[in-house]
C-alpha cells in the first residue's frame, strides 16, 4: 500500500498545529544559534496581507511549512521554512520551496531572498540545488557571522 499523497497549500498560520511546529522549529534554532542570530517572525506577521503561508500535510498531519513576506516591490523573503524531523528525506522541503516560488510568481515577485544559518547544511544544500546564490545582507539585516544570505531571480 502506498503512502497517502502530500498536499501543499495556503493556510492560516495561527492554527494550533502550526503554532506547535513553530515552537518545534524555534527550539531547533535555539539549540544551534544564540538568540541574536535567530531571525524568526511571529505568527501575526505571517498572517498579514503581504505574506503567504504554505503547509505540507499528509492525511491532515502537518509535515512542514514555509512562508514569504513581501519586503520591497517585486522582492519577497522566505520565512519559517521547516520540515518536521520524521518527514525529512522525502522531498517535502523541496516541494514546499517549489510551491512557494510558484506562489511568489503569482504575486509578481521577480526576486526571492532568504537568511539561513551556517549550521544548517541540509537547508543550504537544498537552496543551492534550487538555484539560490549567496548575496549580501538585504532588507533590515546586518552582517552576522552565523548567517548566510541567499537570493534567486524568478522568471515571471
Amino acid at each position: 500500500m502506498s503512502k497517502p499523497e502530500i498536499s501543499i497549500g495556503p493556510e492560516d498560520p495561527r492554527q494550533a498545529d502550526v503554532r506547535r511546529i513553530f515552537a518545534e522549529s524555534g527550539a531547533y534554532l535555539q539549540a544551534l544559534y544564540p538568540s541574536e542570530s535567530n531571525h524568526v517572525v511571529d505568527v501575526d506577521a505571517l498572517a498579514a496581507p503581504d505574506a503567504i503561508f504554505l503547509a505540507a500535510r499528509r492525511n491532515g498531519e502537518l509535515l512542514g511549512s514555509i512562508a514569504f513576506r513581501i519586503i520591497a516591490p517585486g522582492h519577497a523573503e522566505i520565512k519559517r521554512m521547516f520540515v518536521r524531523a520524521e518527514a525529512r528525506g522525502n522531498g517535502v522541503g523541496r516541494r514546499l520551496l517549489v510551491a512557494l516560488e510558484d506562489a511568489a510568481r503569482l504575486k509578481q515577485m521577480s526576486r526571492i531572498s532568504l537568511e539561513t544559518g551556517i549550521r544548517q547544511p541540509e537547508a543550504i544544500g537544498l537552496y543551492r540545488a534550487s538555484g539560490y546564490q549567496d548575496c549580501p545582507p538585504f532588507g533590515t539585516y546586518t552582517s552576522d557571522p552565523l548567517s548566510l544570505f541567499m537570493t534567486k531571480r524568478l522568471q515571471l
